[in-house]
């Protein structure tokens, strides 16, 4: 089929057949993509796979992870050291003039 080069010119029949034969060969492509990831993909532990827009999933989102750092003021507020600073340990921070490093857990 010849394409013109304004799409508006196209019967919806045209168009809908247009749009099928673009799926087909997105998905071929898709395919052959997802084959080469899985032949360059080796066993390094951390799988990503590929959801329907295309965006990365890590297979660590959602874990627990160990808390790494502890509250002097009250040992049962704890943070693993992923995303921001929790607001406990700013004030801490602030009050006494300490680092990061004074909350480590040992």
């Amino acid at each position: 089929m010849a394409r013109p080069k304004n799409l508006s010119l196209l019967s919806v029949e045209a168009l809908l057949k247009l749009r099928d034969d673009i799926g087909v060969v997105l998905g071929r492509k898709a395919d052959d993509l997802k084959s080469q990831l899985s032949r360059l993909g080796g066993g390094d532990g951390v799988s990503i796979s590929m959801n329907g827009r295309g965006r990365r999933k890590s297979a660590m989102k959602g874990r627990k992870v160990a808390p790494k750092y502890r509250s002097k003021k009250d040992p049962s507020l704890t943070w693993a050291g992923r995303g921001a600073t929790p607001v406990w340990m700013r004030d801490e921070m602030k009050a006494k003039k300490l680092k990061k490093e004074a909350f480590l857990i040992r």
